[in-house]
């Protein structure tokens, strides 16, 4: 990932949707702007969740801190796939980032979203009912009272649904992480944002990527300029 010291200038990002770019821009707009799509917050150009999660980091992120995301926008595109991996890896990573830091109420709510996404998961990969992939673990392992707390509540609840709790778990997560009682939200929200673009890749089979690097020419057309 490029280093935003590598900027002069990085475009002024704005928090929710803007019906045109002269209104501004966010994240994934401007994705969409610098993949030659039609102008949305969620373009065909990224993955449904990875897009997801882009637009709550966007969101929040504090004003000041949110032109450093600005770089990461080109390492997004055409990072796509159906692969139902995807979806299981993304929240599975949004969350195992939460979890230490979260408030206890939502580290319950994460740790019974990552069972859930386990159980779905294990189906996908062959594995054995009820068994943790590695992150899983790890994450569990500083937390067990929310694990313990969890297990209990699965299974008294006895869910048994079929779809991906991805974008529910990814957004309390991050939510999780934004009002965390820490120093450094905004710097966890953007390393959370580039672990998940270079997860994608791995997923992807991209073993290397060229980066382009985001020039002034590229976003001035439709973003406010501020200097870092």
């Amino acid at each position: 990932m490029k280093d935003s010291g590598q900027y002069d200038f990085l475009p002024l990002l704005g928090r929710g949707k803007h019906r045109n770019p002269r209104r501004g821009a966010c994240f994934m707009e401007l994705a969409s702007y610098l993949a030659g799509e039609r102008w949305s917050d969620s373009p065909t150009c990224t993955h449904r969740l990875l897009a997801h999660m882009a637009r709550l980091v966007n969101d929040f992120t504090d004003d000041a801190q949110r032109p450093l995301l600005a770089p990461l926008i080109p390492s997004v595109i055409g990072l796509q796939s159906s692969d139902p991996r995807w979806d299981h890896e993304l929240a599975l990573l949004a969350a195992a980032h939460a979890l230490p830091v979260a408030a206890e109420s939502s580290q319950r709510s994460l740790a019974v979203g990552m069972l859930a996404c386990e159980r779905l998961y294990a189906e996908v990969q062959g594995r054995p009912s009820g068994s943790l992939s590695a992150r899983t673990r790890q994450a569990f392992a500083e937390v067990p009272l929310a694990e313990k707390w969890a297990r209990s509540f699965m299974a008294t609840s006895r869910t048994t649904g079929s779809q991906s709790p991805g974008a529910p778990v990814i957004e309390c997560a991050t939510r999780s992480i934004a009002f965390a009682c820490v120093p450094d939200p905004d710097a966890r929200l953007r390393a959370l944002l580039i672990e998940a673009i270079d997860l994608c890749r791995e997923l992807s089979g991209r073993d290397a990527v060229h980066e382009t690097r985001l020039t002034r020419d590229d976003w001035s057309p439709v973003c406010q300029p501020v200097r870092v």
